[in-house]
């Protein structure tokens, strides 16, 4: 399936401006989100390809998420990447568990990310 639209979910405007610009730069077209009801009503609006997913957020946090949407059959085959600071193995495992196909550590390598969305497309 190859990825066009982009979901990014971030609380941090700092974050939310970096994806956006990098991932608009690489030719993919951006929604973004700063919470997860806000997500929910992106989502909901239109479907997109891939959610890149902050885990530290108010309310909601991402692997909460995460897991609402992966075991949702209406959004399961929507491919989440956790985009955290949290860099310990137990949080990469547990990201994972909750459903999301693939884990990077912030600061977000460029090169690192569009690797990781190769691969899923």
């Amino acid at each position: 399936m190859p990825i066009h639209k982009v979901l990014v979910v971030d609380d941090s405007k700092t974050e939310l401006f970096f994806l956006t610009d990098l991932l608009q730069k690489n030719g993919f077209s951006v929604k973004t989100a700063e919470n997860a009801d806000d997500a929910m009503r992106r989502i909901e609006e239109e479907l997109p390809d891939l959610i890149l997913m902050d885990v530290v957020m108010p309310g909601q946090n991402g692997f909460q998420l995460t897991r609402a949407i992966a075991r949702n059959p209406q959004y399961a085959n929507v491919p989440i990447i956790l985009c955290t600071s949290k860099n310990q193995e137990t949080d990469r495992v547990w990201g994972m568990r909750q459903g999301a196909r693939d884990y990077i550590v912030k600061p977000v390598n460029a090169a690192e990310l569009m690797a990781k969305i190769s691969a899923l497309a």
